[in-house]
């Protein structure tokens, strides 16, 4: 496993009062990748919730979008202490798929196409606080930054928006996911700088 990082141009943001601590400016959007990159066309992609007792909800590109696209412009703060202001992006709110989700579990772990995996509790997930996003800086995403579809959770280190997501399997108890078993942080929080264990 390769980390491919493509550098950035920042500028240290001490004092910022958007910026979280030990993060810096970026200007641009650093590429950083576990593994191959994925090739998966719009055609192809699915998402999948499974829920404790098995049930599978899924939902192809055409029923994804049509539980309505919003435009969001968020803050990102990657744990290697770059951050990005003002982002702008297009997705679905993760809690417009869980409206016909039964569940008692407050966990999930999320799937990307090739093996990647992370945690997350619902209550991160919910309350216009994730998406899955399939458009940023008015362009669709692409391959190397997660396209066709990626999962944006802004308010916690990006590693938690899984790039080429492909579903979410809930879970009762937070077991760790990729990064988690490696050393990452449980949940991720930026403002406490909840990097590692």
């Amino acid at each position: 496993m390769g980390v491919i990082n493509s550098g950035f141009g920042g500028q240290r943001g001490s004092g910022h009062p958007r910026l979280p601590p030990g993060q810096t400016i970026a200007d641009d959007w650093p590429v950083l990748t576990a593994g191959p990159t994925p090739d998966v066309t719009e055609d192809e992609w699915t998402f999948t919730i499974i829920t404790e007792s098995g049930a599978e909800h899924r939902w192809d590109w055409n029923a994804l979008h049509a539980l309505g696209v919003e435009d969001i412009v968020t803050d990102i703060h990657c744990v290697t202490h770059w951050s990005k202001l003002d982002m702008p992006w297009r997705g679905v709110p993760v809690e417009r798929l869980f409206e016909n989700v039964d569940t008692t579990y407050d966990y999930v772990m999320v799937e990307s196409t090739g093996g990647y995996t992370t945690n997350l509790a619902l209550d991160d997930l919910f309350d216009g606080q994730a998406w899955i996003a399939t458009e940023a800086e008015g362009e669709p995403l692409s391959a190397e930054n997660g396209g066709p579809a990626r999962l944006l959770v802004p308010h916690l280190y990006f590693w938690k928006s899984a790039k080429w997501v492909s579903g979410m399997r809930l879970m009762p108890d937070d077991e760790p996911g990729f990064w988690e078993q490696n050393g990452y942080h449980l949940r991720g929080d930026p403002w406490q700088e909840e990097r590692y264990w």
